[in-house]
């Protein structure tokens, strides 16, 4: 938890902003994969990992947000 508590902010909104919508053109691979995801034809490994490579940095910012949120109530609290 440490080590998500020092990753900048900014750093980590603008690699999950990246790779949320990299390639732009034709269509992000983040959309694209929960589209399979969501359709059941998500079954090539390379696929899954590309799903895994795209999600993961939001998965890091929510973390992080969430944990922010959570530590600055307990403050609040006191």
């Amino acid at each position: 938890m440490k080590l998500l508590d020092r990753l900048p902010w900014a750093w980590v909104a603008l690699i999950a902003a990246w790779l949320a919508v990299a390639p732009v053109f034709p269509e992000p691979h983040l959309i694209e994969k929960l589209r399979m995801l969501m359709a059941g034809t998500l079954v090539k490994a390379l696929d899954i990992f590309d799903l895994v490579l795209h999600a993961a940095p939001l998965v890091v910012l929510i973390a992080k947000s969430t944990r922010w949120l959570a530590r600055r109530r307990a403050e609040s609290v006191r």
